[in-house]
Order: C-alpha cells, then structure tokens, then sequence
C-alpha cells in the first residue's frame, strides 16, 4: 500500500503522543509500513542561523524522510488549546528554504491524531494545523478523526494501549488514511 513517516510532537518520554504514535504502528494494516521520525534535537528556528549556515543536520535528516514517505501522520498533543511550539517549530523548520515547500509538503498526504489526559480531546490542536498544512499545500485527511482523550486510563504504565474503545477507532484511522495515501501518492 504505502509507506508513512509517523512523528510525534512531543518530546517527552512518557509522552501519551509518543504511546499512540506506537500503538498506530501496531494498528497499520498490512501493505502499509509506518517508519518513525522524532522532532527531537531540532534547534528553534532562527532565520541568522539558516542564513549564516544553512539548515542544521537534524532537519535536514527529518526533511529527507519526509520527502522519502508517501505520507506522513502528525501525531499531536495539544497545549493550551492549540498546537505545541516544538511541533510547529519542526514544520517551520521544514519548509526552509521556501523553494522547498512544493517538494516537501505539497500534495503530499498528512494526517492529524492526537492524545491528551484532558476531556477535550486534541481537537483544538488538530483544528490548528488546518491552516498550516493548507498554506503549505499538504493533502488533509479529514474523512477520519482521532481525538483520544483521558489518555492516562486509554494506557498503561508500560504505554501500552488498553482501551479496546480507542484501539477499534485506531484501527479504523490507519486504515482509511492508509488507503487514503494510496491514492494520494505522487507520480500516480
């Protein structure tokens, strides 16, 4: 089917994004191959720093395999009701330099899930990246929506999902942007 870079926003090592991230992994039908990609040691963006010496290494990396995956799904948390800084961070960082945005983001599938110990869901976050993903001319998959909340009883201590609830609906995420990718890939 496809192949999707799955990255999670947060940086956290018991991050309930980082457990969905995973348990997404475990629930990607067969055919489609979910790689994982972190946000992790890219610097704040700093428009000097690009200038004087180019892109640093750890986005250049992140950026290759974006542009190696047919899709990519953001698996996002949400803070203050809107998307995490170091998240958004990575993106900015990726769409530099702007000649790149077309190769990088445009027409290519993404997808927004994302947890949270509130009862809120993530749908605050997951509204915010509409417009960030539309200005940089991504592919939204919006035929699907995971907002899982309560994540604290969804895992366990271990970040294993047990919620039998948020696994179905899992499930059915993955698969529907699994195809979605599938029919969205470039060059077809």
């Amino acid at each position: 089917m496809a192949t999707i870079l799955a990255i999670s926003g947060s940086l956290r090592a018991k991050s309930f994004n980082t457990m969905l991230l995973h348990a997404a992994v475990a629930a990607t039908p067969a055919g489609t191959t979910i790689e994982v990609g972190s946000i992790k040691g890219i610097p704040l963006y700093d428009g000097d720093v690009e200038a004087a010496s180019g892109l640093p290494p750890a986005v250049v990396a992140l950026k290759d395999r974006v542009v190696a995956a047919e899709g990519v799904l953001l698996v996002s948390p949400e803070y203050n009701n809107g998307i995490p800084g170091v998240f958004k961070n990575t993106i900015d960082w990726l769409s530099r330099p702007a000649t790149d945005i077309a190769r990088v983001f445009g027409d290519r599938p993404f997808g927004v899930i994302g947890a949270t110990p509130g009862r809120g869901g993530t749908a605050m976050a997951q509204a915010g990246w509409l417009p960030v993903l539309r200005t940089l001319g991504a592919l939204h998959y919006s035929s699907g929506r995971l907002q899982v909340a309560g994540a604290g009883k969804v895992f366990d201590a271990n970040g294993a999902l047990v919620d039998d609830t948020v696994r179905g609906l899992l499930e059915t995420y993955m698969r529907g942007f699994s195809e979605f990718v599938s029919k969205h890939r470039r060059g077809r």
